[in-house]
């Protein structure tokens, strides 16, 4: 899909701030530091719309990205970062489950984990709420520049046997630095949107 006019739009932290379209929302989750921002640059192939930062935590608002009006990336703040307060995880907490369980307009989920590692107790937890919520998803296992391409499908689907054995969900391989996954992404993401009708 070709990206022409993507836009950061608003940082939000209650339903008052979101934006009052009713465009589709792509939401990502994930945990401190797997790569969101970077995800979304690359999918719209553009290096700095989406805030990247060298320091887990950082992101404490919802992020709406407005991509060509057709749709929203929503960049949900990173889980599992001990060094945020416990004050600061509840608030944090408070409003991403106030968006996820209440925003009508969430239409898929994508939930990156890392390739290199076994998924943690929270993000078993958090692809548990997914699946619950009945809403389409992808699980996107990120930073598969860190490992061999030759390894790259193996792990992808030891980590599909833990999360998801009935393989009914997709699940990809993801790297911002090799470029050769994101095609693959678009295409899942038309299917379930319908965003090249």
């Amino acid at each position: 899909m070709l990206v022409k006019n993507p836009r950061f739009e608003i940082s939000a932290v209650s339903p008052t701030q979101y934006p009052s379209t009713s465009l589709p929302e792509i939401v990502l989750v994930g945990k401190s530091n797997v790569g969101k921002s970077s995800f979304i640059n690359t999918m719209i192939n553009r290096k700095k719309l989406a805030r990247t930062s060298s320091e887990p935590g950082k992101t404490r608002q919802i992020n709406f990205y407005n991509i060509d009006d057709m749709f929203y990336f929503v960049d949900l703040p990173g889980y599992g970062y001990s060094k945020m307060s416990k004050k600061e995880q509840e608030q944090v907490g408070h409003f991403i489950e106030e968006y996820l369980f209440n925003r009508k307009e969430i239409s898929f989920i994508i939930f990156l984990i890392d390739i290199r590692h076994n998924p943690t107790e929270n993000d078993k937890m958090m692809y548990n709420y997914i699946i619950s919520s009945k809403i389409p998803c992808m699980i996107l296992a990120n930073k598969a520049d860190k490992i061999a391409i030759t390894k790259v499908d193996a792990i992808v689907k030891s980590l599909q046997k833990q999360l998801n054995p009935l393989g009914d969900i997709p699940t990809l391989p993801f790297s911002s630095e090799r470029k050769i996954y994101e095609d693959k992404v678009w295409e899942i993401l038309g299917d379930y949107l319908k965003l090249f009708s």
